[in-house]
């Protein structure tokens, strides 16, 4: 049995983990979910009590409905993901392999319910899950921005900060902070990737999007995928390369 007064989270003692996964429930306003992720995985890093809630976030998950399961799932997910860990401390892909075994089983099923094809967010955030659990860096803690619709990103030749826009706004690549306004700055369309030239997990993402009907998730990952053009040089860039470029360790 764990014992949770001789491990620490971003407030100090964890003695206060087994009310709060007790209390969390189903619906993800839930407060309980608040205070379990500000201290589990405040601002992405992780203390020893996070790897230590891995069972019992993976539990919890497994109680619950492939529909209700969300937010476990993304707690894990985001513990899971994190390198941002106490200094020598090792991941968790070794001493909890069964836990993440069966959260990847378990956020599968979730992906497959029919709920997601409601929301084109959860369904993303989901599909972050996946990858966070199977290791995959980089997508597995940004692909979010595929959600919000934007990823900022350095250009590769003159390093200035562009926004890669793709969904409500248009689809184009700018440096004005403020494209949602009618008044905003110089832009330049973006190219998207032909489908048939997707590769490894872009070509996965994309036909796993296709086949769990999530047909707007898979026209953005082509932009995703695809090229832009910078707004200040107009040097031209893989968006994806510049991503990973970013975020990678």
């Amino acid at each position: 049995m764990t014992d949770w007064s001789q491990l620490t989270h971003a407030y100090g003692t964890a003695e206060d983990i087994p009310a709060l996964l007790a209390e969390a429930g189903p619906d993800p306003r839930s407060p309980a979910w608040t205070e379990l992720w500000s201290r589990l995985c405040h601002q992405g890093t992780v203390y020893l009590a996070s790897y230590a809630a891995l069972p019992a976030l993976t539990e919890k998950a497994r109680r619950l409905t492939a529909t209700d399961r969300t937010m476990p799932l993304l707690l894990a997910a985001s513990i899971v993901a994190s390198t941002d860990r106490p200094h020598g401390t090792p991941g968790p892909e070794d001493s909890y392999a069964a836990e993440i075994a069966e959260l990847i089983e378990l956020v599968e099923q979730a992906l497959r319910d029919p709920s997601p094809a409601d929301s084109p967010d959860r369904y993303v955030e989901l599909l972050e899950a996946l990858l966070a659990f199977e290791g995959v860096e980089v997508w597995g803690e940004e692909l979010h921005g595929l959600s919000g619709g934007e990823f900022e990103v350095p250009c590769p030749e003159c390093e200035a900060e562009n926004f890669v826009v793709f969904g409500e706004y248009g689809y184009f690549s700018t440096t004005d902070a403020f494209y949602m306004k009618e008044t905003a700055g110089h832009r330049r369309e973006l190219r998207p990737a032909a489908v048939a030239s997707l590769e490894g997990l872009a070509r996965r993402l994309h036909a796993r999007a296709l086949a769990d009907g999530q047909h707007e998730v898979a026209s953005n990952l082509t932009y995703v995928f695809g090229s832009a053009y910078c707004a200040e040089c107009d040097a031209l860039f893989r968006v994806d390369h510049a991503i990973v470029a970013r975020w990678s360790n």
